[in-house]
């Protein structure tokens, strides 16, 4: 089905943004405010309204998330939601107060709910310091239907994990199905709100990130146990 016309002025301004990147600038290339300016002559607070497709699950990247981008530059990476069809242009929830801010961060205990880093902490093998913000995560109810609710996430796990959704009635079924023993260890671990790793499993994890030529000798070094 051909898309909307990104020059429609019937459209709302987020709408036609989302139209021009889609179909102007294209996924994984790079445009400026000056180019968003010149798409959108006059129109006030153009470049906000391409920072807003951000709640609707578009990712799109400054030299902050992306270290190849100059300062004034920004890479659209991802389409999220169609805002353009009926329905999907409403914005997921007003905006955060904040005081809700200060008790969300509070209750998630002030580090990100999805790495576990800590306001302030520098990024492993970077000298980027985390910071907090509070995300907005589509859970799927076991009824299906979807709610938003809030999480505190750092600046980088909120760009990746935009437009994620989690599947609640899935992972309550999948507590159901664990032994007592699991059972009391997922407990234990609930409890205290964190869990260390052994060192085995830090290493997998390391070994996970490598390119296949790095993989490659560790399997090689291993191999000699054999």
């Amino acid at each position: 089905m051909a898309l909307p016309s990104w020059e429609d002025k019937n459209l709302g301004t987020m709408k036609r943004a989302a139209l021009w990147l889609a179909t102007v600038v294209g996924e994984g290339n790079v445009f400026t405010k000056e180019n968003v300016k010149e798409a959108f002559p006059g129109v006030s607070q153009a470049d906000r309204r391409v920072r807003d497709l951000r709640e609707f699950g578009w990712q799109i990247d400054t030299n902050r998330e992306d270290a190849s981008l100059g300062q004034h530059e920004q890479r659209f990476v991802r389409q999220g939601a169609a805002v353009w069809e009926p329905g999907k242009g409403s914005r997921p929830g007003t905006s955060i107060t904040q005081t809700q801010r200060r008790e969300i961060l509070s209750r998630d205990g002030h580090f990100c709910r999805s790495c576990g880093i800590a306001p302030g902490e520098v990024y492993a093998g970077s000298y980027e310091s985390a910071q907090l913000d509070i995300a907005r995560r589509v859970v799927k109810q076991p009824d299906g239907s979807e709610a938003v609710e809030l999480v505190a996430e750092c600046n980088r796990c909120r760009v990746g994990g935009r437009g994620r959704a989690v599947d609640f009635g899935s992972l309550l079924a999948g507590v159901e199905a664990l032994s007592g023993m699991e059972r009391r260890m997922l407990r234990d671990w609930i409890d205290q709100d964190k869990r260390d790793f052994s060192q085995v499993e830090l290493l997998w994890a390391d070994y996970r990130t490598l390119p296949e030529e790095s993989r490659a000798r560790i399997r090689k070094a291993l191999s000699s146990d054999d």
